[in-house]
């Protein structure tokens, strides 16, 4: 296949795609196999749920699977077993974002704070990400998340330390730009409703706005990706066809202008059905069962 051949198939509608499903197949997975930077650690075997104490037997298979197709992985908590991610991955030769999961309460809060500056301390942890969304979610409010980024900066010297959340969070609070060493921004087309032709365009302007809020600060895209089953949001249609399209856009842009960037999600997870709806189960490359999706 020409590299005409292959812009054109990524960027071309679904509707003009369907003929080619086998080229797009092995466009998908030649960017695929030719690695990414970072993947989002889906621990969470079927049956389990956050809360579930994690193994590290289970831990290891998944990364044995993730491993050859990215240089990096992001993990989400600190405790009940996920603190063991970090670890495993390192043995792999593999970076991390390590993240200490933040939200109403308190002493929970305070213990992945210490799981995570003990990977910290044991050279575990290339970024330290201190709260997901947790202004999104309204669970803790901006003065109580300062007080745990300045708590982090002074306990871990030997990584930058920054806060996960949606792109415009960081232009809407300026003071938790600023306190942050790096930028950590989800963006997500999908959820926003765009339809998937304009889909690359409209996570550049997610990526450099959040950019423009740091005002140089390295950014990174904390989370992005495409479910490929579930009920659709505006233009966003999930497909097997826009999943694949999505990220043959999204890790070649990535490629070509040096974005770092983690992918979501490593595996599908079916207890996410609760949270985001019946979409919220798929977007794993692989499926729940560790069987990749799209190479066939």
């Amino acid at each position: 296949m020409s590299f005409r051949k292959e812009r054109q198939l990524a960027l071309a509608s679904p509707d003009h795609i369907g003929e080619d499903m086998a080229d797009l197949i092995d466009l998908y997975m030649k960017v695929l196999n030719r690695g990414m930077h970072g993947l989002c650690f889906s621990p969470y075997e079927e049956g389990q749920n956050p809360g579930d104490q994690l193994n590290e037997d289970s831990i290891r298979r998944r990364m044995e699977i993730i491993k050859p197709y990215t240089k990096s992985v992001r993990t989400f908590s600190c405790t009940e077993g996920n603190e063991l991610i970090a670890r495993i991955a390192k043995e792999y030769g593999l970076q991390t974002m390590v993240g200490a999961w933040l939200g109403d309460d308190l002493e929970k809060n305070q213990e992945e704070l210490d799981g995570l500056y003990k990977l910290a301390a044991d050279g575990m942890v290339d970024v330290a990400a201190v709260g997901n969304e947790v202004l999104y979610r309204k669970e803790l409010n901006e003065e109580q998340l300062l007080g745990y980024l300045n708590q982090a900066k002074a306990n871990i010297s030997n990584a930058p330390v920054g806060y996960v959340d949606a792109y415009y969070e960081f232009v809407d609070h300026p003071r938790v730009t600023e306190t942050c060493d790096v930028i950590l921004a989800n963006c997500y087309p999908f959820w926003e409703g765009c339809p998937i032709e304009y889909s690359l365009i409209y996570m550049k302007e997610m990526y450099h706005k959040a950019a423009w809020a740091g005002q140089g600060k390295r950014v990174i895209i904390t989370e992005t990706g495409w479910p490929d089953q579930g009920t659709g949001i505006g233009g966003s249609i999930p497909t097997k066809r826009n999943a694949m399209r999505y990220f043959i856009n999204a890790q070649n842009w990535s490629a070509e202008e040096g974005i770092e960037m983690y992918y979501f999600s490593s595996f599908d997870e079916s207890w996410k059905v609760g949270a985001e709806g019946d979409v919220g189960a798929y977007w794993g490359i692989w499926d729940k069962n560790g069987v990749m999706k799209f190479d066939k």
